[in-house]
C-alpha cells in the first residue's frame, strides 16, 4: 500500500512536470533521462532491495528535489520572465543539456557502485560490534553530562550572540571555533541521550540505575535543545539531530525503505514547498481561514515558482556555474578535494589552502555574472568534475557508494553511537550532497568526534582506571 502510494505521487508529480515543462525538445529529453534514472533507482529500492538502507531513500529524494523538480519549475519561470537563474547565471540550453546528462551519468554510475560494493565482502560483512561495557555506562554518561555543563557555561555568550545574530549576518566567532562549538561540543548531549537509551534498553542494567539514567536523559534533552535549535542553528543541521531521535525513541516509524521513503518525500517535496508558501502569503491567517482559496491562487500563480527560484534550490544551477568557471580556470586537478579533506589545517600554517568549491564558483558569479553572494552549494557531480573532469565523477560517484555501504554495517551494530551516526549520515545527505563538499564533510568529521569518537576515550579512560583499580587491589589483598 505504502509502496503503490509512493510510486504513483512519483509518478503523478514528474507526468505533470514533464507536461508543463516549457523547455525546447533537446532539454526536455534530457531531464527526463534523468529522471528514468532516478526512477529506476527508487523501483529497485522500493521492490528488490531487502535490506534497509535510508541512504538510498535520502539520495532519491535529493536527487528528484533537486535535479528534477527544481530545475524545471526554475526553467519555467525563467522562460516567462528573464534569461537567468537566482544566481544572476546565464540561461544557456548546452549547459543546461550538459549539467544533466552529467547527472544521470552520475546516477548510474553510483547505482552500479552500490550494487557492486555490497557483494563485496570486506564491505559488506564488517564485524558488528558489540558495546559490552554496560556497567561502565553510567560513568560514561556522567563525563558526558560534565563536559554538557561545561559547555553550557563556557558557551553562554556565543550562544546569547548567534540567538539575537540575523541570519543574513556573519558571525565574529572564527570558522574554526564554529565547528568546534555547533559541530563538536554542542552534540555532546546527543551523544548522552543516545548512551542513556543504550543503558535503559541493556537486559544487564542495574535497577537501581534505572530512575537516575532517566532523569539524566531529559536533563541531556534540555541541553540539546538549548544548543539545537532554530534560532542557533539552520534547518539542514537540525533535520539529522531531530529525525535521529525519532529513530532512536521510535525506530519503528522509520525502519524500512519505503518508511523513510515516505517521511523524507512527503517532507521534503510535498510539505516544504507548501509550507513556504503558506509563509510568504500576503494575506493574514484570519484571510486564509476565511477564504482558503487565496492559497491556491497563490500556488497557482507565481507561488510555487518564487518558492523553487530562491538559493536554497541553487544546486542544478550551480554544476552549470561550476562548468562556466571550468572554461575559463580549468580543472583544480585535486586541491579542491585536498582542502576538504585537511580542512582541519589552519590557514595560518597552509597560506594557500583552497577555499571552498561553492565560495570559489560564487566568487566566479560575482567576478562575471556581478552576483552578490559567493556561500553557494557545489553537488557531489561538479565536484568530482571541478577536480578530475569525467574521472572526478566516476571516483567520487565510487566513493560515495563505498561509503554509504560502509556505514550501513554501522546500522546493524548493536553500538547505539555507531548505529546512530550511520543513520545520521544517512539524513545528513540531504545538506551532503547538496554540497559542497568540504563544508559537508567537515560538518560530518566534526559530529562524528563530538558522538562516537569522545565518548570512545571517555570509556577508554574509564576502563584503564577501573583495570588499575582492580590491579592495586589485588595487590593490597596479597599484601594483607
Amino acid at each position: 500500500m505504502l509502496k503503490g502510494l509512493l510510486l504513483l505521487t512519483y509518478l503523478f508529480i514528474s507526468t505533470f512536470l514533464f507536461v508543463n515543462f516549457e523547455a525546447s525538445g533537446a532539454v526536455w529529453v534530457s531531464f527526463m533521462v534523468n529522471n528514468l534514472s532516478i526512477l529506476g533507482i527508487t523501483l529497485f529500492h522500493l521492490y528488490t532491495e531487502k535490506e534497509y538502507s535510508p541512504f538510498i531513500s535520502v539520495y532519491i529524494v535529493f536527487s528528484f528535489l533537486f535535479f528534477i523538480v527544481a530545475p524545471i519549475i526554475q526553467i519555467n519561470v525563467i522562460g516567462g520572465r528573464n534569461d537567468t537563474f537566482v544566481t544572476n547565471f546565464p540561461y544557456r540550453e548546452y549547459q543546461v543539456i550538459t549539467t544533466s546528462y552529467l547527472i544521470s551519468f552520475f546516477n548510474v554510475l553510483f547505482f552500479m557502485g552500490y550494487l557492486l560494493f555490497k557483494k563485496t565482502r570486506a564491505l559488506r560483512s564488517l564485524k558488528t560490534e558489540n558495546y559490552d561495557c554496560i556497567q561502565r555506562l553510567p560513568a560514561v554518561i556522567l563525563v558526558l553530562l560534565v563536559i554538557t555543563l561545561i559547555c553550557f557555561v563556557a558557551s553562554w555568550g556565543f550562544v546569547q550572540e548567534e540567538i539575537s545574530r540575523p541570519s543574513w549576518a556573519r558571525s565574529s566567532a572564527s570558522v574554526s571555533e564554529l565547528l568546534l562549538w555547533k559541530k563538536v561540543f554542542f552534540l555532546v548531549p546527543f551523544a548522552g541521550i543516545i548512551l542513556c537509551v543504550q543503558y535503559l534498553k541493556s537486559p544487564n542494567k542495574h535497577i537501581n540505575n534505572v530512575i537516575f539514567m532517566g532523569l539524566v536523559l531529559v536533563v541531556f534533552l534540555g541541553f540539546l535543545l538549548w544548543f539545537k535549535n532554530p534560532l542557533t542553528e539552520k534547518r539542514n543541521a537540525l533535520g539529522p539531530i531531530y529525525i535521529g531521535l525519532i529513530f532512536l525513541f521510535l525506530p519503528r516509524l522509520l525502519n524500512s525503505n519505503a518508511k523513510t521513503l515516505f517521511f523524507m518525500f512527503f517532507s521534503m517535496v510535498v510539505v516544504f514547498p507548501l509550507s513556504a508558501i503558506i509563509t510568504h502569503t500576503s494575506a493574514t491567517m484570519r484571510e486564509i481561514l476565511i477564504k482558503p482559496r487565496i492559497l491556491l491562487d497563490q500556488f497557482e500563480g507565481e507561488g510555487i515558482g518564487e518558492v523553487f527560484n530562491t538559493l536554497h534550490y541553487d544546486a542544478f544551477a550551480n554544476i552549470g556555474a561550476t562548468l562556466d568557471y571550468i572554461s575559463y580556470e580549468g580543472y583544480t586537478y585535486g586541491n579542491q578535494l585536498l582542502g576538504a579533506f585537511f580542512f582541519f589545517v589552519p590557514r595560518g600554517i597552509w597560506e594557500d589552502k583552497p577555499i571552498s568549491t561553492g565560495q570559489l564558483v560564487g566568487e566566479h558569479l560575482i567576478d562575471r555574472y556581478e552576483f552578490t553572494y559567493s556561500n553557494l552549494s557545489n553537488p557531489m557531480v561538479s565536484e568530482g568534475y571541478v577536480n578530475f573532469g569525467i574521472f572526478g565523477i566516476v571516483l567520487l560517484a565510487l566513493l560515495l557508494a563505498g561509503s554509504i555501504v560502509y556505514l550501513k554495517s554501522w546500522l546493524q551494530s548493536k553500538n547505539y553511537l555507531k548505529k546512530m551516526m550511520g543513520f545520521y549520515f544517512a539524513i545528513h545527505l540531504l545538506f551532503f550532497l547538496r554540497g559542497d563538499f568540504t563544508n559537508g564533510y567537515s560538518y560530518y568529521i566534526g559530529t562524528l568526534i563530538g558522538v562516537l569518537i569522545l565518548p570512545r576515550c571517555i570509556d577508554y579512560f574509564v576502563k584503564q582506571l577501573l583495570m588499575n583499580q582492580q590491579i592495586w587491589k589485588t595487590r593490597q589483598a596479597v599484601k594483607a
